[in-house]
């Protein structure tokens, strides 16, 4: 099993930038494909990015393709997900995940752990 902690959330003005971490231990981060999703008061969990376990294939959502950046640093057994141009409909509690599977999914019920989440909101 990996057990996953997120880190970098916060509060930032609309237009700020963000830098989340989700740091793996218990097992190698290059064993498992990582994926961000994120969850708003009274809406539905959903997709943000994913890579796969080199790092060569990667996918975001519409909603944040030009503005967030996924990556991973296997040697360090952490994910990334850089947030800039933030806007106030970015506001939610994101959550990282792995998927140990050899494939990269944009579906939640595809990965099998997740850390508790870090909170961002993003004022206007």
């Amino acid at each position: 099993q990996v057990q996953l902690v997120e880190s970098g959330g916060g509060l930032v003005q609309a237009g700020g930038s963000l830098r989340l971490s989700c740091a793996a231990s218990g097992r190698t981060l290059s064993s498992y494909a990582m994926g961000w999703f994120r969850q708003a008061p009274g809406k539905e969990r959903e997709f943000v990015a994913a890579i796969s376990r080199s790092g060569g294939s990667i996918y975001y959502a519409d909603a944040v393709k030009g503005r967030f950046t996924i990556s991973r640093d296997n040697a360090k057994n952490t994910v990334y997900l850089q947030m800039n141009s933030l806007k106030p409909e970015d506001t939610a509690h994101y959550y990282c995940a792995a998927d140990g599977t050899f494939f990269v999914s944009k579906s939640g019920s595809a990965y099998d752990f997740w850390g508790p989440g870090t909170q961002v909101t993003v004022s206007s």
